[in-house]
């Protein structure tokens, strides 16, 4: 473990953590679609630009040409979409509820891998962890959910965006063996703006929205998204994808916190049961935590 693995993982619970904090607030001005386009185009910017200044701009924009359309797909695949269904979700939970549930995206991370990586076997204990994180979304989503049918609809959309993430992360760490991880960010964010220019274009705001609405969205994008990247890439390179892995764990806990704290969020006995339910199954699911095996008696020879 370096020494930076603690700043730079606690830095990254407090970035993502404030991210559903920061969606919640853009919110109440702003569409899902049009909060992500701004989200996606600003920190874009800021990304290639930490790029050009260590690549260089000619290099920067051969690196990211060199990934063609994947590197479109996957600012689709792990930027547009999942990044929509959040804000949407966020419309009709709360912004701790919406952290839970997206909590669950390491479990999905497992499942799919059994696809695309056959050796992958998801049986016993790792089995047990996926339907556990499952009763935990059920818990939290169906357990006297606030908001009724729409926040049920709300929690499952961030399930989905779970889905989205663990598909775009399994591709993410086969594209970034070949190029550096600063390009396939920019070259994935740009991807994303793309895909949803029509769409936020569309659904602008009839009116100039509050400070606080747009401050958020450049906070979102800023601290939670562009800072967020090159820090993540930073610590990746230096102590590997597996200790990166335990930010899982942390930011449910920063973002109920923000919540609760900052925007007066309610914390239910709920969503401290789904909460537990959903980090323990993803402890048992991933991997990261086994059950010892009860070695077998020695069998003593009969005189």
């Amino acid at each position: 473990m370096s020494r930076s693995y603690v700043p730079y993982i606690a830095a990254l619970a407090l970035l993502w953590g404030a991210s559903y904090m920061f969606i919640k607030v853009a919110d109440r001005a702003y569409e899902p679609t049009t909060m992500i386009l701004l989200r996606l185009v600003i920190s874009s910017a800021i990304v290639f630009a930490a790029l050009a200044g260590q690549r260089g701009l000619r290099e920067s924009v051969a690196e990211m040409r060199r990934l063609g359309w994947e590197g479109f797909g996957l600012g689709v695949v792990n930027g547009a979409i999942p990044f929509t269904l959040i804000a949407w979700g966020e419309k009709y939970i709360d912004s701790g509820v919406a952290a839970i549930a997206n909590a669950t995206m390491p479990i999905f991370v497992v499942l799919l891998a059994v696809r695309w990586k056959p050796s992958e076997r998801v049986a016993g204990i790792r089995l047990a962890g996926f339907l556990l994180g499952l009763v935990g979304v059920g818990v939290l989503a169906g357990v006297h959910p606030r908001g009724g049918w729409w926040g049920v609809a709300g929690t499952l959309a961030v399930v989905v965006a779970s889905v989205a993430y663990a598909a775009g992360s399994l591709w993410g760490q086969r594209l970034v063996a070949r190029t550096s991880g600063l390009a396939l960010a920019t070259a994935s964010m740009i991807g994303g703006a793309v895909v949803l220019l029509p769409f936020g274009l569309a659904q602008l705001p009839s009116s100039v929205p509050g400070w606080k609405p747009t401050a958020s969205v450049v906070a979102l994008a800023v601290l939670g998204t562009a800072l967020a990247q090159i820090l993540l890439y930073r610590v990746l390179r230096t102590d590997g994808a597996a200790r990166v892995s335990l930010v899982t764990y942390l930011l449910p806990v920063t973002a109920l916190f923000y919540g609760v704290t900052l925007l007066g969020e309610p914390l239910t006995v709920e969503e401290l049961a789904g909460m537990m339910l959903i980090l323990g199954g993803v402890a048992l699911g991933s991997g990261a935590v086994r059950l010892p095996r009860r070695e077998p008696e020695p069998v003593t020879p009969a005189p």
